[in-house]
């Protein structure tokens, strides 16, 4: 994986399909990762099948799911193909209290499973 981004609480890491976080995704730094993403995103062939793969994600807020937004956003504009999204217990949590995980490819982490 080569380093995207690196600002203190967050990490964004790249392969071929899929666009990687760990750490902490808050509004200090939500906007840095989301015009990261969007331009890794950008630079995909149309047809490329991506992977968000928010598993690191220790603790969330809003603005990780700002950030999940713009990249589908991003990866609609590019035709790109958004094969699943892979979320922490945390940011699964979230995303179902707010709705959003039937609207994405969502791959439910083991431990939301076990719930």
């Amino acid at each position: 994986m080569s380093l995207l981004l690196e600002n203190g609480a967050n990490r964004l890491e790249a392969d071929d399909a899929v666009l990687a976080v760990s750490g902490e995704v808050d509004f200090d730094g939500a906007a840095d990762l989301a015009a990261a993403g969007r331009r890794w995103l950008a630079e995909r062939s149309p047809g490329s099948h991506v992977i968000f793969d928010l598993g690191g994600v220790d603790r969330v807020s809003s603005a990780a799911i700002s950030v999940l937004l713009e990249w589908t956003r991003q990866s609609r504009a590019s035709r790109l193909e958004l094969e699943t999204v892979r979320l922490s217990t945390p940011l699964a949590r979230l995303t179902r209290v707010a709705g959003l995980d039937s609207l994405l490819p969502v791959e439910a982490p083991a431990e939301a499973c076990e719930e």
